[in-house]
């Protein structure tokens, strides 16, 4: 299989809201570059990126997915562009964020009947976080009741005056235009000329010397424009629209053009933020002729093939026996095979290059977010996560089966590696596993991949309530532990002082013991006596946080002073101290985003203040279609997807993130207090 040079490759990622047309747009770019005979159809499960048995049953992206095209155009070299296929709907938004981490170039795909949805506001700001360059794709142009006009001021208006079309819809929705290299020619929706002007008059601006010559000719030619265009697109300075139907092949052909002529290849486009061991920023240039440096963003587990880790390229070149460091292993392996990816076929490769996006079989060390690099020196490099949402939405799980418990766990590993989005909690006082992610939808999808493809049932319901308990004021506590058995004693007196802590502080233990009253090597027996308390909570059976704990003074005996004397003295100082020292119960409060029918509003925010919940604004997403964010204590959000597709007729969808902890009102703390019997300890 032939290489391209880093030079001539692209990576980009389709983005964008469920049911706009991504995955049948990377069908269309496959088939006009000779990849496929023939479009598949997701309504038939054909589509070389929805391959999953899951995403066939359902009709959409569950998972990211990897295609290249090999593109070869009259005047221009031939292009490899690597192209991931993201899902579009909120349930499984961290797929399509682990995509970003991959490309620097990112089209946000749009259906010109519904406008601007959830998903595409949340992907343009996040692909704009994260300095990449950004162009929008307006598909299904030759639908019923297209407004294309209306769409494209208010895709401005969302996103700033850079918003400029780069090519028209024209003879009737049946073509595209290239507004770029011409400024002539009929279009169904605007005038050529102007947006042609418009566009060149913006992409001139963030280079002086090429607006001066402008100005001085009143034109510029487009081929000189290539440095001056993506430094335009790096900046953020201009989106370029593209106009495409991919189920009738308009404007495929355009499409692939704009990407390998203006898209940033790797060595143009921003580097990617790794940083060093201590946090210090590394520039990695895409040099192909230095040590490999490359980045695991996606991991499948497949139970016949096996573990498969899904990388770009930063640095360096991989092929058959490179020797690679997985993070910071201490050992390298070495490639066997590695692997171009078009969907859920792989390929072997005689070479990746700086920029490629390539996948290696077998090989167990590989985990999400882990850096390969060739040289020991360059083990603490690594890309910082972006900030994903937190999975709050949380089921308790376990196995159908007695004795499956140990193969769970192994299973649930898999899972968490698939998806940075997941987690998975274990109570062990209440001997409790929760399965936690953004939505129900999204646990119940994984949930339904552990039963088919590897054999595991569990049985689900309700969790706790990831309650918390701190204090609210200072205190001071006081214990002596002393036993006679008749035999070698047991002493410890512990003097200690509480203090709150800010939110989010978690908790500090601090030594201001002097003279040896409590001699250095049992200061970490009175801790652990303390942290004994802290996991096992005061008011209710919760883990207290936001806590500062200082042992100032105590006494010890020579011979009866040993560690156990004093991990029990610290714990019932801990607990006398937590008496006196206003205890409280914390709940988590998430905020919610719901988008549903600006006719459902009124029903939604009533059913949200019955919840205890604080709207904290609402946004219009599209004509008759708005988004209300909310407060609300997580407690309260037991049932809320069933409740909110009955508000709305299903039409309605929402995301939660963990917003804060706050007190419980006091007649709910008393409930919660009321079930739990605390075993003070006794002298």
């Amino acid at each position: 299989m032939s290489n391209y040079s880093t030079e001539n490759l692209r990576t980009v990622a389709l983005v964008g809201h469920g049911g706009a047309g991504k995955t049948s747009l990377i069908e269309a770019m496959l088939m006009r570059t000779g990849a496929i005979a023939e479009c598949g159809s997701i309504e038939k499960g054909t589509t070389v990126c929805d391959n999953d048995p899951q995403e066939k049953a359902v009709g959409h992206s569950l998972r990211t997915a990897v295609v290249h095209l090999d593109t070869a155009m009259p005047d221009l070299t031939p292009v490899r562009v690597h192209v991931i296929d993201t899902p579009g709907y909120p349930d499984y938004v961290g797929q399509a964020l682990s995509a970003l981490d991959a490309v620097k170039n990112v089209v946000v795909v749009i259906d010109a009947a519904k406008g601007i949805e959830l998903m595409t506001r949340r992907m343009m700001k996040w692909a704009g976080r994260g300095g990449h360059c950004r162009m929008i794709v307006i598909n299904k142009i030759d639908a019923e009741g297209v407004d294309l006009p209306k769409l494209l001021t208010e895709l401005k208006e969302a996103f700033g005056d850079g918003v400029l079309p780069i090519n028209l819809p024209a003879k009737g929705m049946t073509r595209v235009i290239d507004c770029f290299d011409r400024d002539t020619g009929e279009s169904d929706i605007m005038t050529v000329s102007d947006v042609h002007r418009a566009f060149i008059e913006r992409v001139v601006e963030v280079d002086d010397a090429t607006m001066e010559k402008y100005l001085e000719e009143g034109d510029a030619d487009p081929s000189t424009l290539h440095a001056p265009i993506t430094k335009a697109l790096r900046e953020g300075h201009i989106i370029p629209v593209c106009f495409t139907s991919a189920k009738n092949l308009i404007g495929i052909r355009d499409l692939i053009k704009v990407i390998i002529r203006h898209m940033p290849a790797p060595v143009e486009a921003n580097a990617a933020p790794f940083v060093d061991a201590q946090g210090n920023p590394v520039h990695i240039a895409p040099d192909p002729d230095q040590p490999v440096i490359a980045r695991v963003f996606k991991v499948v587990s497949d139970p016949f093939v096996g573990k498969i880790g899904v990388f770009r390229v930063h640095r360096g070149r991989i092929k058959a026996g490179t020797e690679l460091y997985a993070g910071d292993a201490k050992k390298p392996f070495k490639v066997v095979h590695p692997l171009l990816l078009q969907g859920k076929n792989t390929a072997d490769t005689d070479e990746l290059h700086a920029g490629d996006i390539g996948a290696l079989s077998k090989v167990d060390d590989l985990y999400y977010g882990c850096v390969l690099h060739s040289e020991p020196a360059d083990a603490g490099i690594v890309l910082p996560r972006p900030p994903y949402p937190r999975p709050m939405f949380g089921l308790a799980i376990e196995p159908a089966r007695r004795g499956d418990e140990s193969r769970m766990g192994e299973v649930l590993q898999k899972m968490l590696a698939e998806d940075p989005t997941l987690a998975v909690d274990h109570d062990a006082q209440l001997n409790e596993t929760v399965l936690r992610g953004l939505t129900e939808m999204h646990v119940r999808t994984v949930l339904e991949r552990m039963k088919d493809q590897f054999k595991l049932e569990v049985t689900t319901s309700a969790p706790s309530v990831p309650y918390r308990e701190t204090i609210g004021a200072a205190a001071e506590g006081h214990a002596r532990h002393k036993k006679q058995t008749g035999g070698a004693g047991q002493f410890g007196e512990v003097f200690l002082k509480v203090e709150p802590l800010p939110r989010g502080a978690g908790f500090e233990f601090v030594d201001r013991v002097k003279g040896g009253v409590i001699p250095f090597n049992l200061i970490p027996a009175v801790e652990k006596g303390v942290r004994e308390v802290l996991a096992t909570g005061y008011m209710a059976g919760y883990p207290i946080t936001d806590i500062r704990v200082t042992v100032y003074d105590g006494k010890s005996h020579p011979v009866d002073s040993k560690e156990v004397a004093f991990v029990a003295a610290g714990r019932k100082a801990m607990l006398d101290a937590l008496a006196k020292a206003q205890p409280q119960i914390l709940e988590p409060i998430v905020e919610i985003a719901v988008s549903a029918p600006e006719s459902t509003m009124g029903a939604i925010t009533g059913d949200i203040a019955a919840r205890r919940g604080q709207v904290q604004g609402t946004d219009n997403l599209a004509p008759g279609v708005m988004e209300i964010k909310a407060l609300v204590p997580l407690s309260e959000l037991t049932g809320y997807a069933a409740r909110l597709h009955a508000l709305t007729q299903g039409a309605g969808a929402f995301t939660m993130d963990l917003a804060d902890y706050h007190t419980v009102p006091a007649q709910k703390a008393q409930e919660l207090a009321s079930h739990y019997q605390r075993k003070d300890e006794e002298d």
